[in-house]
């Protein structure tokens, strides 16, 4: 069984194949594909996994495992608006599960974004962490929205128990399916 750990840069597409800069310019590992998905303009933690019963563990709603992102929102959000996510809010005509949501300082070690998140003078931004246990549509956008506070960066850090730890945009490394790393990967691209 084949697990990796990849940080996925800032406008890199969640496939192998198609127009545009995808997976197939970082990892050259056969068979694998990614566990759950992040979008174009979101960053971090990607697992990839060859073994379908893992991907369906680490992806499906119905295990709950938990996905926690740093997240840059216009705004400081107030009490009302974090107690709101904690609560869940409605998506679609239904309610999200409760999120754990936190205001944090900008995360220690976090890359510069390429490109930059547009700076504005007069309005502050404000970083949140944020774990959720199930996996809509863009949902963590579509929360921050909902309470009037649009995301402006989301960087996934953890997949349940599983890191980014050091690793850089761009790069990956194997993992031990019960949650050790094993040995870094090699960077393709950029």
């Amino acid at each position: 069984m084949t697990l990796i750990a990849f940080n996925k840069p800032f406008g890199v597409l969640c496939q192998f194949s198609g127009e545009g800069t995808n997976l197939a310019d970082y990892i050259d590992v056969p068979d694998v594909y990614p566990a759950g998905r992040l979008d174009k303009d979101s960053e971090g933690l990607l697992l990839l996994t060859d073994d379908g019963a893992l991907q369906a563990r680490i992806a499906s709603p119905k295990f709950k495992l938990p996905k926690t992102y740093f997240v840059l929102v216009e705004r400081e959000p107030d009490d009302a608006a974090l107690d709101r996510l904690r609560r869940g809010v409605e998506l679609d005509g239904k309610p999200t599960r409760p999120a754990n949501v936190r205001r944090i300082d900008k995360p220690e070690n976090l890359w510069p974004r390429d490109p930059p998140v547009r700076y504005r003078k007069n309005v502050t931004d404000v970083w949140l962490e944020m774990t959720i246990t199930e996996g809509r549509n863009r949902q963590v956008r579509r929360m921050t929205a909902a309470v009037g506070h649009p995301t402006l960066r989301l960087v996934r850090s953890a997949i349940g128990e599983f890191t980014l730890a050091d690793l850089a945009p761009g790069q990956w490394r194997r993992l031990d399916p019960a949650g050790s790393a094993a040995r870094p990967g090699a960077r393709r691209h950029g």
